[in-house]
């Protein structure tokens, strides 16, 4: 049996609109993964391991930083995530 979850967008969502969940990849092999610094104090210091670990393993990474936190991204950031990623790791710190 699979249980129902309900995600809510914390940005103001007056009508929830319902979206398929993508399905996870068996293996980071061969996709490029993007890491999303929001630029709160410390997301980049928590990204720079996360990705030193993913160039270990031989995975291609690309950085992408929001220019401030208090905001969602800009088009451009979102639509160069889209084109360029398979995956995408977004930083929270503090």
């Amino acid at each position: 049996m699979t249980a129902k979850r309900i995600f809510l967008d914390p940005t103001s969502e007056h009508t929830p609109t319902e979206q398929v969940r993508l399905v996870r990849p068996t293996s980071l092999k061969g996709l490029t993964i993007g890491l999303l610094d929001i630029s709160k104090p410390k997301g980049n210091v928590f990204l720079d391991q996360v990705e030193s670990q993913l160039n270990e393993r031989g995975l291609n990474v690309k950085r992408y930083q929001k220019p401030t936190f208090a905001r969602i991204a800009p088009d451009e950031i979102k639509q160069s995530i889209t084109a360029e990623c398979d995956v995408i790791v977004e930083a929270l710190a503090d």
